[in-house]
């Protein structure tokens, strides 16, 4: 399971645009121990995979998704910004956020 998390974090990173700088900045860590967690060295604790959902905009399940197929329709609405600081990272967590929110909303009242 290690892998599949270490992959995915990676695969979600990369597809946004975002150094390890940036991730592990929003998150508030090292940049040498999020390169372990996706190089897959350290398991990642469950705080920091909450944060990483939050800045990708996904739900925290998908970042235990063995499926690839599963992660890309969350890679397709990935959108790529340089030069980008903690408070941009946090600004672009809110919005991915609301835009969650807005579709678990959807979802729910579509039943």
């Amino acid at each position: 399971m290690k892998s599949v998390i270490s992959r995915n974090l990676k695969s979600l990173r990369v597809a946004n645009g975002y150094k390890q700088e940036n991730v592990s900045g929003f998150i508030g860590i090292n940049r040498s121990t999020y390169s372990n967690y996706e190089s897959g060295e350290r398991e990642v604790p469950l705080d920091v995979l909450e944060k990483a959902a939050t800045l990708f905009g996904c739900e925290l399940s998908l970042l235990f998704e063995e499926d690839e197929q599963a992660l890309k329709s969350v890679l397709a609405c990935a959108f790529r910004a340089d030069n980008l600081d903690v408070d941009d990272m946090k600004e672009i967590a809110d919005f991915k956020n609301i835009v969650l929110n807005y579709l678990k909303m959807e979802k729910l009242l579509a039943k």
